[in-house]
């Protein structure tokens, strides 16, 4: 957990620990951020206003880092406005909790987002169609040759629309599917993701050959994958 408030941060550890999980606590985002790089974690607590750095532009960081972008963010802030959740959540995060909150509140969002990494990678295991493989297992994606460096959400967004190629998803059933009934998103959040997903594995995203809008209705995986283990 990166947080600048040193008695919360003793007090979310201390939840945590006592449920059986290790936890590492920063007080500064760049301490945080070289842990991060030399440590592998299941997850990170963020706090977004931290004295150093800015907790957004932490998120956008580890995003367009190639070996941190699946690790699964939860944005733990004071900054409770729609338009701080949407952005926060636009940037790649998995999850967003507003202070004050429960801690044991806190304890049972984080396990929801565990447990929906963990169910991510049990079907269909790889799944490729034409240029492009995904690997769900290591949330590996490879397009054309070259890796592809997806959020997590990025990874499950793809991927569930390639394990049901040519069926038409409307928004609200993809954030359902993919998001889950415990968050604070919106349909245009599909829209941002899907929009930088296009940008990460197409060719040209204006005309996309794997993820097709169908225009009133949805998106769907355009392509016919072929599965093997």
């Amino acid at each position: 957990m990166i947080e600048d408030e040193p008695d919360l941060l003793e007090m979310v550890g201390y939840g945590f620990r006592k449920d059986g999980f290790e936890f590492q606590g920063f007080t500064r985002g760049s301490e945080g951020i070289a842990y991060l790089r030399r440590t592998a974690v299941d997850l990170l607590l963020l706090d977004i206003l931290l004295p150093d750095e800015n907790g957004l532009e932490i998120c956008r960081l580890l995003r367009e880092d190639s070996r941190l972008a699946a690790l699964p963010i939860v944005f733990v802030t004071a900054k409770g406005e729609e338009f701080d959740r949407i952005l926060g959540l636009e940037l790649g995060a998995d999850d967003y909790v507003v202070k004050p909150f429960s801690p044991r509140e806190l304890l049972a969002r984080v396990k929801a987002v565990l447990r929906r990494k963990t169910r991510q990678a049990e079907p269909g295991e790889v799944i490729e169609a034409g240029e492009l493989r995904m690997d769900a297992r290591t949330q590996d994606v490879i397009v054309r040759g070259q890796p592809a460096s997806l959020s997590a959400l990025e990874f499950r967004l793809l991927f569930f629309l390639a394990a049901h190629p040519r069926r038409i998803f409307s928004r609200e059933r993809l954030l359902d599917e993919v998001w889950g009934g415990d968050r604070y998103v919106t349909p245009r959040t599909i829209d941002v993701h899907v929009r930088r997903l296009r940008e990460k594995i197409e060719a040209r995203p204006d005309a996309p050959e794997y993820i097709g809008t169908v225009r009133g209705a949805g998106y769907r995986f355009v392509g016919q994958p072929n599965e093997s283990q």
